[in-house]
């Protein structure tokens, strides 16, 4: 009986304790949810602030989320205290501080993450829009997040880098001046006058719409090789454009129907591939079928 009144008075004290702490308890939970609001308010209106005054919308959006981040935190460890749970928030301070090599090691890659995506806030390769290309990766840069960069691929893809691979490997930005070279060939032949070729050619690349030519950004055309049927004519020339993957390739279109043309126009050939045909063991001869259009009818 003395065992059953201990615990009933043991649970009477706890109970007692219970009710007394309830308003502190209230008074945290409030604190938090107001916190949260708080830190979201605080948050967006950084955003919205800071984006009036920089062109940086990554570094803007990676720093409102820290904020908000921070916040939340802080209100959380006042809201302990509040509610008479101070050595929880203490001991999960120290907890943090004495863990802090072993976490460190158990989630490396994770922190290495988070550190290289600070890093890229202030400085880095890119901005939004820019198309990149990263570890044979091909796209267009959406976001930056904690522990990744966001791009999407031509093809619809969406690819989640770690910002890790980001700061370790070359980037190529393809559009961060605005201006991006093309290239393509074409084959004449070899009874052409390729001095002439090259000059039509090339006043078609510079009078073609979109092409971009100054004292750093040069159209020409060279004699890259010697094919079976053709000389090869490499054909390089600038654009500007901020959309890559569109505007580039409507460009390029544009200059190879424009070269084709011109081609034509001055009685320059483009030969087609010779076939050669070889005749094995006993065979001696094969059937050959010629028929002759004539065009002038």
């Amino acid at each position: 009986m003395e065992s059953i009144q201990v615990f009933e008075q043991s649970l009477l004290g706890y109970w007692n304790a219970f009710v007394a702490s309830m308003p502190r308890i209230i008074l945290a939970i409030v604190m938090i949810v107001i916190g949260f609001l708080l830190a979201n308010v605080i948050s967006k209106f950084f955003k919205k602030t800071v984006l009036l005054r920089t062109q940086d919308p990554l570094m803007v959006n990676f720093l409102s989320k820290t904020i908000k981040l921070g916040i939340v935190i802080l209100i959380v460890m006042m809201a302990l205290n509040v509610a008479g749970l101070g050595g929880i928030a203490t001991g999960m301070l120290t907890a943090a501080g004495a863990s802090a090599v072993i976490i460190g090691f158990a989630f490396k890659d994770v922190g290495e993450n988070f550190i290289s995506g600070i890093i890229l806030s202030f400085n880095r390769p890119f901005n939004v829009n820019d198309t990149v290309m990263v570890d044979n990766i091909f796209g267009k840069i959406t976001s930056l997040e904690f522990r990744y960069t966001k791009l999407k691929t031509f093809d619809g893809r969406d690819v989640y880098i770690p910002n890790s691979d980001i700061i370790k490997k070359a980037v190529y930005n393809y559009t961060e001046d605005g201006f991006f070279r093309l290239d393509f060939m074409v084959g004449i032949d070899y009874e052409d006058d390729i001095e002439l070729a090259k000059k039509v050619i090339l006043e078609a690349v510079r009078t073609s719409e979109g092409v971009i030519e100054n004292q750093d950004h040069e159209c020409f055309v060279v004699v890259d090789s010697l094919g079976v049927s053709t000389v090869n004519l490499k054909i390089l020339f600038w654009t500007q454009t901020k959309e890559y993957r569109k505007r580039a390739l409507e460009v390029k279109s544009k200059v190879v129907q424009n070269v084709k043309q011109v081609i034509m126009a001055n009685g320059l050939n483009m030969p087609a591939d010779i076939t050669e045909i070889k005749l094995y063991g006993s065979q001696t001869s094969i059937p050959v079928t010629v028929d002759y259009i004539n065009k002038e009818k």
